[in-house]
């Protein structure tokens, strides 16, 4: 099996990271060491990981792929502090992940490790800035600190005018940025999204795979979940799973038929 680590990297984009090769050598971020995740099914064992290895550097964007049931977002609910392993390490940020209670996994989910998922969970009776400032709220931040570190997120979203509406009041496309802003703000180290435009149009979709893109450019470690290889391109590195191990050998960015998505 062979290790994300280990694969060579895309050639540099347009948003001036680091190619993956480089970052390779970097200091890494999120790591999987041989991860197992297996579920029992009556009698029988299922594994929905099974002996995964793969690291991701700060600044580095990489997609994961792989058909239905390939184990995914199981990949990311892992790297996320979401789940649990069954044999293995996850290591996020310099913490073990398998030697954190339940209580410091949330708070590295609340600091470390922004997720965006494919159900948004914005909380409908909260305007935009407050579901963003609810994880620093939550973390112990005062409110008016809170309040002005959630309104530079979305800033950096680009909906900073939106930032008093309710979710109800928000296209689909600007919800997503809400979600994406409520997962870096902080100094996230990690972002992980799972199939952020799968409920969006082309064109909305590529406007949130540029911010993905951006936050990369800024340092953070962006993990993707996708199916479309249009929007796989906006990665340095694509990682292919199957049946729950990763498809050696790992493609690059320029091996995938892009159709004219991405950068």
């Amino acid at each position: 099996m062979v290790s994300a680590a280990t694969a060579v990297g895309a050639p540099s984009h347009e948003r001036g990271a680091p190619s993956s090769s480089s970052n390779a050598t970097g200091r890494v971020v999120c790591e999987l060491r041989a991860v197992e995740r297996r579920y029992r099914d009556g009698d029988t064992d299922v594994y929905a990981l099974a002996g995964v290895t793969m690291s991701v550097a700060a600044g580095e964007f990489v997609a994961i792929m792989g058909p239905s049931g390939s184990g995914k977002s199981t990949l990311l609910n892992l790297a996320g502090g979401l789940d649990v392993a069954t044999a293995g390490h996850v290591i996020v940020g310099g913490e073990d992940l398998s030697g954190l209670g339940p209580t410091e996994l949330a708070a590295l989910r609340r600091t470390t490790v922004g997720y965006v998922f494919q159900r948004l969970n914005l909380i409908p009776s909260l305007t935009a800035v407050e579901n963003v400032m609810l994880p620093l709220e939550l973390g112990g931040l005062n409110a008016r600190r809170a309040r002005a570190a959630a309104r530079a997120a979305l800033a950096d979203a680009g909906i900073d005018k939106l930032a008093d509406r309710y979710p109800d009041d928000l296209s689909g496309g600007q919800q997503q940025r809400v979600a994406i802003a409520r997962a870096l703000v902080g100094e996230r180290q990690v972002l992980l999204a799972d199939e952020p435009t799968g409920a969006l149009d082309t064109v909305t979709g590529e406007a949130v795979l540029e911010l993905l893109a951006a936050r990369a450019a800024q340092g953070v470690a962006v993990v993707l979940v996708t199916h479309e290889p249009r929007f796989a391109s906006f990665a340095d590195r694509i990682v292919t799973l199957r049946d729950g191990q990763i498809v050696a050998p790992q493609r690059k960015v320029g091996d995938i038929a892009t159709n004219g998505g991405g950068r």
